[in-house]
């Protein structure tokens, strides 16, 4: 392209206006986020039946999730430079090969010890696709208004597909096989591949071609993995744990080097200007925050319909339905109507403080609560909160950025939800644990029955429930003081720039980014 050489270095290359290959584009984007996010909780619906067949032990069984979080997590920021290296749709199509190919073989798995790796691939795979697919979106849509359309239709998908997954994998699992929660991955991932082999066009000039920064890989990765890897103990074998104590001392340390090494270094992993941003910095902070509140939810949520309420599989799916729906209107009907009028902030801090509200309703469940008056109202409020807040954060995180830095600041995204989701599933479900325990050591005395005894048993769960969304209602309302302190971005479009030569990002760029020495 002979208009990308003009171009002041630096600069992305705006689509052109009437090329509708990137609304083809955002399509197989989209489909491929989907599969990630969904695949992220279908597995969890499969877990109990893929134990039994597999005969994997109780005390192993934590692998299925914990291998996967832990090559994503720690590999994302690696996945992310890779994408700027070699290109953002070939880091995706690989990515999305690679995926399929693992989840064929978790679906194939005769072992736990074959089920484990094919969960570390995809895991792998996933932390080359997450940032290659949100870095595309960045660099291929860079009008503003467009932008905010097409951000609207990834972070309601980013938001909803999780508890889709739910519903697809009660479905599967139920009335076919738990290996169809892995093979159901395969015709995504190839149509997603072959859709964008032929229809996405990267703009260029915007690869990041210097040498990898190996140390930074090295101590970012291990950092990373040791961090995810001690909530994950933390929350199996306590915060006393020496391994677990060790493994955070050692992330300490890993994270504290790999900030020093990137700040000497000539072509860093992460460059610090990335997060120093105070609005990249405080999007991603938020982020992480809320996403503690998020995964714990989900999960007690889950534990609540189908422990203490009794429904199925399938019917606690199709009871989340409702916060997808929120989520639908608050990221396309709400973010993505407002982004181009009023600042992120104001419409992220009200999110969060909408879903914060949701989460306080769920205080109140009791064991025979009812589900339309108490969990509908609360999951319509979390999902709208939560659409509202995500549009704006996805596109802001990556807004302003240098091309060739888009693929890591996404993956900071990314980074920051998984590193969110290991930290609330430990530490709101430890929350729960112990006022479980000592709800149960004050009531059991009183039981004369077993039925009795069971009673209290399942109030002390609910007890323990209610007491960590009280936590989790703490942490939204954390999240939207962060954005609002923070996040001081100017509305995206506010600035028109005609004749500059750069399109669209310069507005964006005078708009949205603090001034940072490069």
């Amino acid at each position: 392209m002979s208009e990308t050489a003009a171009k002041a270095p630096g600069a992305a290359p705006a689509a052109p206006a009437g090329d509708a290959n990137r609304w083809k584009a955002l399509v197989f984007i989209a489909l491929a986020q989907l599969m990630v996010v969904l695949d992220a909780t279908i597995v969890n619906i499969a877990l109990p039946s893929a134990q039994q067949d597999l005969g994997i032990s109780d005390g192993n069984r934590q692998w299925v999730v914990t291998a996967y979080a832990l090559a994503f997590g720690g590999l994302l920021l690696f996945g992310g430079r890779i994408a700027d290296l070699w290109g953002r749709k070939r880091a995706f199509v690989i990515g999305l090969i690679g995926f399929a190919a693992a989840s064929a073989l978790g679906g194939a798995a005769q072992s736990g010890a074959m089920m484990f790796g094919a969960r570390a691939l995809q895991g792998v795979f996933g932390a080359l696709l997450a940032p290659a697919a949100l870095s595309l979106l960045a660099v291929m849509f860079t009008d503003a208004k467009e932008r905010a359309k097409a951000f609207g239709i990834y972070g309601a998908i980013a938001g909803g597909g999780g508890a889709v997954g739910f519903i697809l994998g009660g479905v599967l699992t139920e009335y076919l096989d738990w290996r169809w929660t892995f093979f159901v991955n395969i015709p995504f991932a190839v149509i997603a591949a072959l859709g964008a082999y032929f229809v996405i066009r990267e703009p260029e000039g915007g690869r990041n071609r210097n040498p990898l920064d190996i140390p930074g890989v090295l101590l970012s990765t291990l950092g990373l993995v040791s961090l995810v890897y001690g909530f994950t103990r933390a929350e199996s074998d306590g915060w006393g744990d020496v391994t677990t104590v060790s493994l955070f001392v050692a992330a300490a340390v890993l994270l504290i080097a790999f900030v020093v090494t990137e700040a000497k270094v000539k072509a860093p992993l992460l460059p610090l200007r990335v997060v120093t941003d105070r609005n990249r910095g405080g999007i991603y902070l938020s982020l992480g925050i809320a996403i503690i509140a998020m995964f714990g939810t989900f999960l007690f949520l889950t534990y609540y319909l189908q422990v203490i309420q009794g429904f199925s599989p399938i019917k606690t799916g199709f009871a989340f339905l409702p916060m997808i729906a929120g989520m639908m209107v608050g990221s396309t009907q709400i973010g993505a109507r407002l982004m181009t009028r009023v600042p992120a902030r104001l419409l992220m801090g009200p999110g969060f403080l909408v879903a914060a509200v949701g989460m306080l309703l769920m205080t109140q469940l009791e064991i025979g609560s009812s589900y339309a008056s108490t969990i509908l109202p609360a999951m319509l409020l979390l999902g709208l909160g939560m659409g509202t807040a995500f549009m704006p954060a996805m596109s802001l995180a990556t807004l302003g950025v240098e091309p060739r830095d888009a693929g890591v600041a996404s993956a900071m995204v990314n980074t920051s939800q998984q590193v969110g989701g290991a930290i609330g599933t430990a530490l709101l479900n430890t929350i729960a644990a112990s006022a479980t325990t000592a709800y149960i050591k004050d009531h059991i005395a009183g039981a004369t029955s077993k039925s009795q005894a069971q009673l209290v048993q399942m109030e002390g769960a609910v007890h323990g429930y209610t007491n960590a969304i009280w936590f989790a209602v703490g942490m939204l309302v954390l999240a939207a003081v962060i954005v609002v302190t923070l996040v001081n971005a100017g509305t995206p479009g506010s600035t028109t720039v005609t004749g500059s030569g750069t399109g669209a990002d310069d507005a964006e760029d005078a708009v949205a980014v603090p001034v940072i020495a490069h």
